[in-house]
């Protein structure tokens, strides 16, 4: 992860404990075994796999877009619910396999959404490219995923989400 990403992800949980007025702490990590490093790399490029297909498809159709924009977390079901899969710390009585949370991938996750946006605001910068508007509604939509997966990371309420959303967007 690059200084300015890095920078952008800690300032994003720094706001939230503001706003909130409490530590943001990591999420369990659970008894399972260390998980190799082969594993780690494969489902990080699993979730940017998933970013990346549902980004196209959303420019493909504008299925989810409305005046303001698109809808983040319409959008990007499919990678919210692999996130969510990712943190699972129970299962079903009757499931084949325990929980196994993995929230190492999660942060690295953060990492490539947090780089995706600084490398949009570069872009933007120096003209976005082919198509600026394009290169600011992905800037948009990425910057609302970071807002969403931190919030399940952190494992925040329904209440706190709320007063996180009242407080402002975190790109704005």
């Amino acid at each position: 992860m690059t200084d300015r990403a890095s920078t952008l992800l800690s300032g994003r949980r720094e706001r939230l404990e503001r706003i909130l007025e409490r530590e943001l702490k990591p999420p369990m990590t659970g008894p399972s075994s260390p998980m190799p490093p082969h594993v780690r790399e494969f489902l990080c490029q699993e979730a940017e796999d998933l970013y990346w297909n549902e980004l196209e498809w959303e420019n493909i159709t504008d299925e989810e877009a409305l005046d303001d924009g698109p809808i983040t977390q319409l959008a990007f079901p499919g990678f919210l619910a692999f996130v969510r899969g990712l943190l699972l710390t129970e299962v079903m009585p009757d499931a084949l396999a325990p929980a196994s949370p993995r929230p190492q991938v999660v942060e690295d996750t953060l990492g490539f959404l947090c780089g995706r946006v600084v490398e949009l605001e570069e872009s933007l910068a120096t003209g976005g490219g082919d198509d600026p508007d394009k290169a600011r509604s992905e800037m948009d939509m990425t910057s609302r995923l970071i807002d969403f997966v931190l919030y399940r990371f952190h494992e925040l309420a329904p209440a706190e989400i709320e007063l996180a959303e009242a407080g402002g967007h975190a790109s704005a």
